[in-house]
């Protein structure tokens, strides 16, 4: 299949770019039904020729181009009507009817705050592309993008996510006149995923009562089924705990396919080199040391401990706190035993073998580097963040 995208050097345009890119080059299977073979990347800066070679062996055409924040307000039509009028030109005179996806937006709707001169140049372009289909029998795919945001977005031009987290991530001021404002988001990947959906026929439509998408089988507009409606307080709330996660080693809730995990990806494609690491602290002592490494919301934390050869460590137990321990490097023995017993548990462990051992509650434990020469390298994981007004450890030799 032969692809033109335009806008190509744009947030989406890129993004999708690269994701056609991963398919063609054969890194991304997970499309064996669908076969990249040439891909026509064309920008405002690019040839005529690579149009015209374009619009006549494309057999699909994403229309990214588009206006957002020209300097004079009729580059809106020049720039989101006029270049639609010749790419469609352009393709009638190879007679390529190929499907044509558009990306328009929601302010197309002309609604409210959004009947403006960039309103108006976005329907003006609908028309001509459904006008276009009408004439030619082409289908022709509209959508109504609400606001995007992801990676490679430009700050402080036309999203406010992309401006907030390149400000946070980098130390700068941000404004907020009204936190309680709603924002419909529809973030980067899952937009190419319902582009990679319309490349395979199976392109998600819908109408509009007002701003809303309804989806339904037979509409005659187009729009990807994922998005979040969130305030902008609740974007800047979640962005400073991303920015203060380094300093308080907390992770915070990002459930599967939620706003949260989305952005926080976003949040850190901002980060500036000096931010893409962080020193922990290493508590240390003449035994060797031991470093929290990271603590989530609800599922306990992370550590690392690390043992000098013939040290034992441990010799504690727990009513209700359980961890593993894994052993990644050294050898050393981890024994266990029940409260009020003499039997022992002796686990041989190795960072030759990995593997995970239960330190069970209510069992007393330690961990023996069994090494004369080389450090016992340990990650732990607890059930619960270590809380030092209820700490759950009672010393007492195995």
């Amino acid at each position: 299949m032969n692809i033109l995208i335009t806008g190509a050097a744009g947030f989406a345009g890129k993004n999708l770019s690269e994701a056609l890119k991963n398919i063609r080059d054969g890194k991304d299977k997970t499309h064996p039904a669908l076969t990249v073979d040439e891909l026509y990347l064309y920008d405002i800066d690019s040839p005529a020729c690579l149009l015209e070679e374009a619009c006549e062996k494309a057999d699909f055409v994403f229309n990214l181009a588009g206006v957002n924040r020209p300097e004079n307000p009729e580059d809106f039509m020049r720039g989101n009507f006029g270049f639609g009028s010749t790419l469609l030109e352009t393709l009638k005179k190879y007679n390529n009817t190929c499907p044509v996806m558009l990306a328009s937006s929601v302010q197309a709707t002309l609604i409210g705050r959004y009947d403006s001169d960039y309103g108006r140049s976005k329907k003006a372009g609908e028309d001509l592309f459904f006008e276009y289909g009408k004439e030619t029998g082409a289908d022709v795919l509209v959508y109504r993008f609400p606001n995007l945001f992801g990676k490679w977005c430009r700050p402080n031009y036309n999203s406010a996510v992309a401006t907030f987290c390149n400000n946070i991530a980098n130390d700068l001021p941000i404004t907020v006149n009204d936190p309680s404002v709603c924002l419909e988001l529809l973030y980067i990947d899952d937009l190419v995923d319902e582009m990679i959906c319309a490349l395979e026929g199976r392109a998600h439509h819908c109408e509009f009562e007002g701003i809303d998408t309804v989806m339904c089988e037979k509409g005659r507009f187009c729009a990807s089924p994922v998005t979040h409606k969130v305030t902008l307080g609740e974007i800047v709330d979640l962005l400073h705990s991303f920015a203060d996660q380094p300093k308080t080693l907390v992770m915070p809730e990002i459930p599967e396919g939620s706003f949260a995990k989305k952005l926080y990806s976003t949040y850190l494609s901002y980060l500036p080199r000096e931010k893409a690491s962080f020193e922990l602290k290493m508590n240390t002592d003449s035994r060797g040391s031991f470093t929290e490494l990271l603590k989530t919301e609800k599922c306990g934390q992370f550590s690392v401990n690390i043992s000098k050869p013939g040290i034992t460590k441990g010799q504690h137990w727990h009513n209700t706190k359980w961890e593993f321990f894994i052993v990644v490097s050294g050898k050393g023995l981890i024994q266990q035993r029940k409260v009020g017993s003499d039997e022992v548990l002796d686990f041989y462990v190795s960072g030759e073998r990995i593997e995970a051992v239960h330190m069970l509650p209510g069992y007393t434990h330690n961990i023996i580097n069994l090494s004369d020469t080389e450090d016992l390298v340990t990650l732990m994981w607890a059930n619960e963040q270590f809380d030092t007004s209820c700490p759950d450890t009672f010393f007492e030799v195995v």
